[in-house]
């Protein structure tokens, strides 16, 4: 007899190959409603959550139906289908007082899957780069999937110079001259304030082929800026047109990515939705400001509808933009079914 992990990863087997063939409205929509009736019926927090909202799963039939989890709860609990069954657990940096969230990841296999065919979607073949990490504040901790996926793309791409780089900065300088005397396609991925610190340093050959990609946050390290700023910064520094961005998060399997003016797009497997800021069940209409939901089918393990605590503005060919953070959102989720589970 078949376990209820045997089981149930038969199913997400079977999605796996669905979601990464997803083209188009039809069928991102049909793999999505399975996922969402795969979810109402195994994962404990996110079916409590629909009997907490009154909402019976067996009468959703359009996805724009389907409720977005607040992404506190990972906070709170194990936002899984099986909390007992884990390879590896992702954890947020989180802040001085809070609880930092904690994903936990059954098949590591099935994020790496994510990421490696979402690069290939914007970027190409990942062996065709050099990439150079100055994620600072990530290595510093443990539990971090951006430095896991950094880490593996790294090694996929072959390139002996590829690696991260700490607060090494003049080896890091040293490598992307050497880089721009070989005319190698360099990606030089960074959180904000450590690319700031790097610029004000050193400024780079004009003649390189370079990408220069912030994944946000001062965490405290710097003043706080507008993205034009910081990007009008980079760009003098870096010469290059523009500056790249990701956006993705602990709780998130996926990443959207921007190749400038702050504009972002998701693979086929993933939707954003900005709903109102006063009503987290009501959608916005396209241009205005609001939260941003995901969904991310590649969450099949823990829960692919999520609320998230930022802002942001859809645009009318499906990219967005992010605007900022709500204020309070250190705030937990719903307490009534934290006490109640």
């Amino acid at each position: 007899m078949k376990t209820q992990y045997a089981i149930l990863q038969d199913r997400i087997n079977s999605l796996k190959r669905k979601i990464f063939r997803i083209s188009g409205d039809k069928s991102f929509t049909s793999v999505t409603l399975e996922i969402f009736r795969l979810q109402a019926t195994y994962n404990p927090v996110y079916r409590r959550y629909l009997k907490l909202l009154s909402i019976d799963p067996s009468h959703i039939f359009n996805i724009n139906d389907i409720p977005f989890l607040p992404v506190t709860f990972f906070r709170d609990l194990p936002v899984t289908l099986l909390p007992e069954s884990y390879e590896k657990i992702f954890t947020s940096s989180g802040t001085t007082g809070t609880q930092p969230s904690k994903h936990y990841i059954p098949d590591l296999s099935l994020y790496r899957e994510s990421f490696t065919r979402n690069f290939n979607l914007f970027y190409g073949d990942i062996s065709g780069y050099c990439i150079l990490a100055l994620l600072p504040s990530y290595l510093e901790r443990s539990g971090s999937s951006l430095v896991y996926m950094l880490d593996h793309l790294i090694r996929l791409s072959g390139c002996p110079e590829s690696g991260f780089y700490l607060y090494d900065h003049d080896r890091l300088f040293d490598t992307l001259r050497k880089l721009a005397g070989q005319h190698k396609k360099t990606l030089l991925f960074g959180v904000s304030f450590a690319l700031l610190d790097f610029a004000e340093q050193y400024e780079l050959p004009p003649e390189m082929d370079l990408i220069v990609m912030e994944t946000g946050g001062m965490k405290g390290r710097r003043k706080e800026m507008v993205r034009e700023e910081l990007h009008a910064i980079l760009k003098k520094k870096f010469h290059v047109p523009a500056i790249h961005s990701e956006y993705g998060m602990t709780e998130l399997l996926s990443q959207s990515y921007s190749s400038g003016n702050g504009i972002f797009h998701t693979p086929p497997w993933m939707q954003v939705v900005i709903r109102d800021s006063y009503d987290p069940f009501t959608r916005t209409t396209t241009g205005h400001t609001g939260g941003i939901n995901v969904i991310d089918l590649a969450n099949l393990w823990s829960c692919p509808f999520i609320e998230t605590q930022d802002l942001g503005r859809a645009l009318p060919d499906g990219s967005f933009t992010v605007e900022g953070r709500f204020d309070h959102s250190e705030m937990r989720g719903c307490n009534l079914m934290v006490q109640d589970i």
